[in-house]
This record gives structure tokens, C-alpha cells and sequence, in this order.
């Protein structure tokens, strides 16, 4: 059981993994994998549970039956944990434990995708003024 929302575990293919996302798209798969094992973490990847369908009211018996168009497949997405169960993205990120493979911190736009390239940012409390 999880302490909160920010760090959570399940068993992923049997293995006990503290969860770094669910309903990652397989991009996000690939970038969060690449980035947690060049860290030395293992990582585990599974889909995500299919989301659960409403059920569809009793059809008339005598009424003319329309055939309803098949809904849309679902987008595939996945579930990625890491076996260190005391593994928590929010404090890997801003405690700034990550690095990339190039050996600049990861920063909170990387970790989101929003930035190519980690730039490291002196935090404030360590800047000379």
C-alpha cells in the first residue's frame, strides 16, 4: 500500500515494482526506459489494464436490430515500474538524482519531454550572488 500518490508499488510480471508512470504511450516507454536503466535501474514494462466497458442496454426483441459500429481500439498504453520499490519520480527528479547518459542532471523538462536537451540549473539556494 502506498503512503501517497507520489509513491506508488504493485507486482508487475511478479516482480514487486515501485510504479514510475501508468498509461505511458510507447514513446513515453521507450524514453523513461532508456533514461532509468542507463541510471542502473531495472526496469519493468506492462500493459495497462484495458479500460473497463459500460455495458450496453438489453436490446427490444421485436424491434428491427441496428448493429451499433464496433467502438475504436483502445490506445495501447503501458504501466513502467522499477524493482527498487524505493524508487519515487518526484523525489528522483527534484532531489536530482537522475542524469542523463550524457552526465548533465535531469531536470523537470526533460522528465516531461518538453526539452530535448537536460540543461542543469544551479538551484537557487546554491547560486553566489
Amino acid at each position: 500500500m502506498a503512503i501517497n500518490k507520489n509513491h506508488e508499488f504493485e507486482e508487475l510480471n511478479g516482480v514487486k515494482c515501485a510504479i514510475v508512470e501508468k498509461n505511458a504511450s510507447q514513446e513515453r516507454v521507450d524514453f523513461l526506459k532508456d533514461l532509468l536503466e542507463s541510471n542502473q535501474y531495472t526496469v519493468v514494462v506492462v500493459p495497462s489494464a484495458p479500460p473497463k466497458a459500460a455495458t450496453a442496454p438489453a436490446a427490444p426483441a421485436a424491434e428491427t436490430i441496428e448493429t451499433a459500429p464496433a467502438p475504436p481500439p483502445a490506445p495501447t498504453t503501458f504501466t513502467i515500474g522499477v524493482t527498487d520499490v524505493t524508487f519515487n519520480p518526484v523525489n528522483a527528479v527534484f532531489g536530482r538524482l537522475l542524469k542523463t547518459k550524457d552526465g548533465h542532471v535531469v531536470t523537470l523538462a526533460y522528465w516531461q519531454q518538453k526539452e530535448a536537451i537536460a540543461r542543469d540549473e544551479v538551484p537557487y539556494f546554491e547560486k553566489q550572488s
